[in-house]
Order: structure tokens, then C-alpha cells, then sequence
């Protein structure tokens, strides 16, 4: 199994630095939040995505792609009614997608649950034919640098649009791109759903493209109460082949330590299913 972290984690680190220790601990992948890099982007020059992608690679990391993709951006919506930032959103996402190319990376986790709220006074139907319409208009362009969005559901705390992976197939099979696919993120499920993750895993082992591993308390997987060996030993029969990407939300105890203690508990747990 391949296991990859969230570099936002490291606030203060520079690239370098983050690079040095995720490789050290163990982990092979990282997952990349733009914010981190630049205000947009188009901020981030040819020169400087080819020397990101190679303090990586020349420490045998992979940048595996890119998640929070619309924090800290003004103007961007996926479910609004305005058509301007619909189009504005969609043509964000396709910058997304070059960046992601650029760095290596062949996977965008959908999230910003404050971009996709409904608005008040929408039907939840329209909210869905808003989202697949913006999706429809960037994912052909993203699909040509090889980059596949994954839709994540959040919980009701978080937003009111798209809570459930069922939520999440709903608009997936509205697009109908094979670009566009399902994500699963533990403590989102512990959160929203009433199947336990174990059944969800099995239920959606075909349509997940990608899988964060957290816990309800905000901390990495071995920080909180969840067991995670009924849910790895899912993922070993679903023979899910993607990554296991730790997001943490709470940084409190400390990057190193979180880092550290959250792989050594996977692979034990890895190992032991």
C-alpha cells in the first residue's frame, strides 16, 4: 500500500524541510493544498513547478495531486446560480489541473465545502444541475493532462451539499466522466453516513478514485478512538489499489509528531490485517 500525507500540515516548513522528513518517516506520496504554494495558480511559474516536482522526486516522493482546491479563493462557486462564477469556477479547476500535470500529479480532491453550499432559497435538485454543469466544462480539458477529479462528501457540520457518498454517485452519474470519481474520507463517513465504513468501502470499491485516512477528532488515524483494522483489511479486499492519504485538521500536537505517529500506526495496522 502506498501511503502519502497532506503537506498544509507543515505551516511553517519550507518545501525542503517537508520533503527531508515525509520521505525520512517513510511515506511515499504527497498530497499538495495550492494555498500552501501561491494565492492562484497562474502564480506559480514553469520554473518553479519543475523545481517543486524535483525536491520531491529527487527524494523518491511523488506530489500526487491536489486537494482544497478553492480555499482561500473570492469569486469561485460550484452551485450558484450566477453563470459568470460558474464559468470562473470551471476555469479555476482547469488551472488546477495544469498545476497539478505540471507537479506530477494525476488526482484533485474535490472538497471547499463553502464554495458548494446551496444558496439560500435553491432546490437541491438545481444545486446538482449547477455542480455537473461546471464539472462538465472543465473535466474534458482536465482528462488531457491525465488528472482525474475526486468528489468528496463532507458532513452536515461542514455543508449541505453532497453529504454521502450516494449523495456524491448522484452527481457523478450526471456528469458522466470517467475523469470524475468518488472520494472517501474517514472522518467524513464516521460523520454522515449510516453504513459503517467497512460496508461503504465494499459498496463503492469500483468508483473510488482516492482515500483520506483521519479520525472524528481532527488528528491522524491512530490519534483518535477508530479502529482501522476493519477498514484496512475492507480496503485489502476491495483490493483498492490507490493511495492512503493522512489529512489532519487539528495541528496542535505538532507536524513531526502527527507525521510520524500516524504512519507508524498504518503500517502496523497495514501489516497486521
Amino acid at each position: 500500500m502506498k501511503f502519502a500525507i497532506c503537506q498544509e500540515l507543515f505551516v511553517d516548513w519550507d518545501w525542503e524541510k517537508q520533503c527531508n522528513l515525509i520521505a525520512e518517516i517513510g511515506y511515499k506520496g504527497i498530497e499538495l493544498a495550492p494555498f500552501a504554494f501561491a494565492d492562484r495558480p497562474s502564480d506559480i511559474s514553469a520554473e518553479q513547478r519543475a523545481a517543486i516536482r524535483k525536491t520531491a522526486e529527487d527524494r523518491d516522493l511523488e506530489i500526487i495531486g491536489l486537494h482544497w482546491l478553492l480555499a482561500k479563493t473570492e469569486g469561485l462557486h460550484l452551485t450558484t446560480n450566477d453563470t459568470g462564477v460558474r464559468k470562473n469556477t470551471a476555469d479555476y479547476l482547469i488551472e488546477l489541473g495544469n498545476l497539478c500535470a505540471d507537479l506530477g500529479g494525476d488526482l484533485m480532491v474535490f472538497g471547499s465545502p463553502f464554495q458548494r453550499d446551496i444558496e439560500e432559497g435553491m432546490s437541491a435538485e438545481q444545486a446538482y444541475e449547477n455542480a455537473a454543469e461546471v464539472f462538465q466544462n472543465c473535466l474534458p480539458l482536465i482528462a488531457e493532462r491525465g488528472v482525474r477529479i475526486c468528489m468528496e462528501p463532507l458532513t452536515t457540520k461542514e455543508t449541505n451539499f453532497i453529504n454521502t457518498c450516494e449523495d456524491a454517485m448522484k452527481l457523478i452519474d450526471m456528469v458522466q466522466a470517467d475523469n470524475f470519481v468518488l472520494h472517501q474520507d474517514v472522518k467524513a463517513m464516521l460523520g454522515a453516513e449510516t453504513e459503517s465504513i467497512p460496508e461503504l468501502i465494499q459498496k463503492y470499491d469500483t468508483k473510488v478514485g482516492h482515500f483520506h485516512v483521519n479520525d472524528s477528532n481532527l488528528l491522524g488515524p491512530g490519534m483518535g478512538e477508530t479502529d482501522y483494522h476493519p477498514i484496512f483489511k475492507a480496503l485489502k479486499e476491495s483490493c483498492y489499489r490507490g493511495w492512503i492519504s493522512v489529512e489532519v485538521f487539528d495541528y496542535e500536537p505538532g507536524a513531526e509528531l502527527i507525521a510520524r505517529d500516524s504512519f507508524r500506526y498504518m503500517k502496523d495496522v497495514w501489516e497486521s490485517v
